[in-house]
């Protein structure tokens, strides 16, 4: 019974589109929680970057249910941008755009 299980998964992921897998990705790593760091620059010099951020989110619009061009989410602001958290450095809320900010969002190794 296990075998016929597990390939009736497999054939239904396969058989979904790549944006539906990445959907099931993405609430499968909202699930489990990571320890991310988004750091945003201004050409090629670092000028923001916030720690241990469970997620990042695509807004919606409220009545539309289409995607809104800017992403969301909550993390540590790293105001001297040392890559540690410090005192005095607290959990803020944030937004950027998806269109005009140059970003590199990674998990914190």
């Amino acid at each position: 019974m296990k075998p016929i299980l597990l390939i009736a998964c497999v054939l239904l992921l396969a058989s979904c589109t790549q944006e539906s897998q990445n959907k099931i990705g993405r609430a499968v790593q909202n699930w489990t929680g990571t320890n991310g760091v988004l750091e945003v620059y201004a050409g090629d010099k670092l000028v923001k970057r916030f720690m241990q951020i469970d997620k990042l989110s695509t807004a919606s619009g409220t009545s539309s249910g289409v995607d809104r061009p800017y992403r969301f989410g909550y993390g540590i602001m790293d105001t001297n941008l040392n890559g540690i958290s410090d005192d005095g450095e607290k959990k803020v809320y944030f937004e950027f755009s998806d269109y005009s900010t140059s970003y590199v969002f990674f998990e914190s190794p």
